[in-house]
């Protein structure tokens, strides 16, 4: 099979990353038997630059022509001062309007070689960390009418508004439903159902959805139990689904469980066409040029990218395994190495390809 890639490598290190990526995709076509044609894609800052724009014309038409996108990182402190339509950030919501991606899922998986990495006690990191959070990416208060008012009495005021409708809830739900069955078949539910109504509404259609999937163990979670319980007990956790803000602020705090901000991969999908994959960190300027980056969360995204666009699984988890293999054979990049020896970017990319191979059963 041959599938066409949207490659976006963007600012700052992303160009880095995308290419150590790019690195491994091609390894896993060499032992598979895929072929992969690729189309580079300008945006953010860099589009700027070259454009006038962040999100030039035509984004939309090529990236939906492909299979998936892969993402670097946009951004930096050269267009941080620049009107808010000029902005790189701008071409990540603009990217993700444009294909309907409503759904984001963030991994957190503990990788076993860097298990004293885990800031959390010893005897919680050893018994392994490996859940996916999927967060409702397009409605709620992030999307809600803004608005400030004077009063009377009390100054001026600020209220968001934070609406859900059942369709939106229904389509995460699914969405979660189905990672769930392609994993360890356990869905918890976080909201607020005892304070918030949408978080009634949410509960009530969740429970609707959990019917239709029986073989999955479902359970509800108040959002301030489940933080508890990601720092006490993350192992207890598979498949995590909750609303966009709760999702926010969860998925940053269950990524500092693995160590590294360089080992979080994440996706951003919809109901049908490509999905974008992309590190969850940021485009540090500061490291661009220097061959210092860590590309494994950019690998990592390969890996979902072949599961939840191309539909190949057993590619996927060749990727995860050849990253583990890697880190097993003692191999880290500098964010990682405290203050031993490190290899750089590309390094690490031919390293991670050379390590990749097919399932021996």
């Amino acid at each position: 099979m041959n599938y066409k890639i949207a490659l976006i490598p963007g600012d700052g290190i992303g160009p880095e990353i995308v290419d150590a990526a790019v690195l491994v995709l091609e390894a896993v076509g060499k032992v598979f038997g895929h072929s992969f044609t690729y189309v580079n894609v300008p945006l953010g800052g860099c589009a700027v630059d070259q454009f006038g724009k962040p999100y030039p014309d035509g984004t939309t038409e090529v990236c939906k022509s492909c299979d998936a996108v892969l993402l670097g990182a946009v951004g930096g402190p050269k267009w941080d001062e620049m009107p808010a339509e000029l902005r790189p950030e701008k071409a990540l919501l603009a990217l993700r309007k444009e294909l309907g991606l409503f759904a984001n899922l963030r991994p957190a998986a503990l990788r076993p070689a860097l298990t004293e990495a885990c800031p959390l006690k010893p005897e919680i990191a050893e018994k392994g960390i490996d859940l996916i959070i999927v967060r409702e990416l397009t409605g709620g208060v992030y999307f809600g009418k803004r608005e400030r008012y004077q009063t009377e009495d009390r100054g001026e005021e600020a209220a968001d508004r934070m609406a859900y409708s059942e369709m939106e809830i229904e389509r995460i739900g699914r969405k979660a439903f189905e990672l769930a069955r392609l994993r360890r078949k356990k869905l918890a539910s976080v909201d607020k159902a005892n304070v918030l109504e949408t978080s009634r509404l949410w509960r009530s259609v969740m429970h609707r959805l959990a019917a239709e999937y029986p073989d999955v163990e479902y359970s509800d979670i108040l959002v301030d139990n489940c933080a508890m319980q990601l720092v006490k007990a993350p192992f207890n956790f598979d498949v995590l689904v909750t609303e966009n803000m709760f999702g926010d602020i969860l998925s940053d705090e269950a990524g500092m469980t693995t160590g590294s901000l360089g080992l979080l991969p994440s996706a951003s999908i919809g109901a049908d066409g490509p999905g974008v994959f992309e590190p969850s960190h940021g485009s540090v300027p500061k490291m661009k040029g220097l061959d210092l980056a860590n590309p494994l969360a950019t690998i990592l995204s390969v890996s979902m990218l072949l599961r939840y666009s191309l539909h190949l699984q057993a590619e996927g988890d060749a990727v995860d395994a050849a990253v583990d293999a890697v880190l097993n054979a003692g191999h880290r990049t500098k964010d990682m190495a405290n203050g031993g020896d490190y290899v750089g970017t590309q390094e690490m990319g031919r390293l991670v390809a050379a390590a990749v191979k097919k399932p021996e059963n």
